[in-house]
């Protein structure tokens, strides 16, 4: 298992611990939660089965990442601002209601075989990959259960391996399993949800999670992007068939594009389409490799600009899903920026 050093990422905990007070203050202060609010506020879960999935030395998806945005979370639940809760794993059924028996197969022989990667896209594995993807999995599963049962009024998934890249029979950029598609297929097969809205900023297109629900028509996918750039998807004319057909909406923009193109987007694209939809559940593939200074992504996205699109989430929320809200970490690979970018936006569901 490829666990960072403790001795190397002590600093970066002592930043990141300072810039969650900081975030807090810029907030507004830090208040005692009342016990309700401890309920039915922002459960931040997660699961320590994330780290073992190992990716080798220099890789850009490292366990530090969990490591750095739980540094940040237990921060801020310290200053009563978020409920740490711990998830349990999927079950296969939970997995296979998004991919299919033949490719979880590939995935199990594989990792047994002791390969270094995926066959079908490039995604490191090793001997813990199955149970962190199951890890991922499961942390989005436990999240869309507490909120679509009323236990937590939203909730923030801090994951790994990412999942917006899987698609039903193949994995691929750095993802295994859909971490978010199958929160959503769980809410609908588990709570009834009719119509959920799944929005996107990570910097890099979700192509799985668009052929996942590509001709569904339950779902409103909704991508901002880089563009051209990793997977090479996601142009505007990509816009879903069948029952599907004006569900799937992509915009994608150049390199250097930050908060007029982004949050303009959200608030002048996604409001109205979701006005229209009528969204049950909220989802979020939070991707914070759009912020500025991320290594695998060209844009300029702040603390603030996070801040500003998780508000308009919430504000789709209130108005057609009874608030209930369920945001999955997807992408970010500069550490500092990963941490501060996720508390900014914890900070946002838990004044909701």
């Amino acid at each position: 298992m490829d666990h960072p050093d403790p001795s190397a990422i002590r600093p970066r905990r002592t930043f990141l611990r300072r810039s969650s007070v900081l975030l807090l203050a810029a907030a507004g202060g830090i208040t005692a939660p009342t016990l309700a609010q401890r309920r039915l506020g922002t459960h931040v879960f997660h699961d320590p089965a994330c780290l073992v999935h190992a990716t080798g030395p220099d890789h850009p998806e490292t366990p530090a990442r969990f490591e750095a945005v739980m540094t940040v979370m237990r921060g801020l639940e310290a200053h009563g601002r978020v409920a740490l809760t711990q998830s349990l794993p999927a079950r296969e059924d939970d997995v296979l209601l998004v991919h299919t028996r033949a490719y979880l197969d590939t995935v199990r022989r594989e990792i047994d075989e002791g390969r270094a990667a995926l066959s079908t896209g490039d995604t490191a594995l090793s001997p813990g990959s199955w149970a962190g993807a199951l890890a991922a999995a499961g942390t989005v599963v436990s999240a869309v259960n507490a909120v679509m049962t009323g236990e937590a009024a939203n909730a923030f998934c801090a994951v790994r391996p990412p999942g917006h890249h899987a698609s039903a029979a193949r994995g691929m950029g750095f993802c295994l399993f859909n971490n978010i598609a199958i929160g959503a297929r769980v809410a609908q097969t588990r709570h009834g949800a009719k119509r959920i809205l799944i929005a996107d900023w990570d910097v890099h297109h979700g192509n799985g999670t668009q052929d996942v629900f590509w001709s569904d028509g339950s779902v409103l996918f909704f991508d901002t992007h880089q563009d051209p750039w990793y997977p090479g998807t996601g142009h505007a004319g990509e816009i879903g068939e069948g029952k599907g057909r004006g569900l799937i909406v992509n915009r994608p923009f150049p390199a250097g594009a930050g908060r007029a193109e982004i949050l303009g987007a959200f608030r002048e694209v996604l409001v109205p389409a979701a006005d229209k939809f009528k969204p049950e559940l909220v989802m979020i593939s939070a991707g914070f490799d759009s912020r500025i200074g991320d290594p695998l992504g060209k844009f300029t996205l702040t603390d603030r600009d996070f801040a500003d699109l998780t508000d308009v989430m919430l504000a789709i929320a209130a108005k057609h899903a009874g608030g209930r809200v369920v945001s999955v970490l997807e992408g970010g690979y500069n550490l500092e920026g990963l941490a501060s970018a996720a508390a900014a936006h914890a900070l946002r569901l838990s004044a909701a």
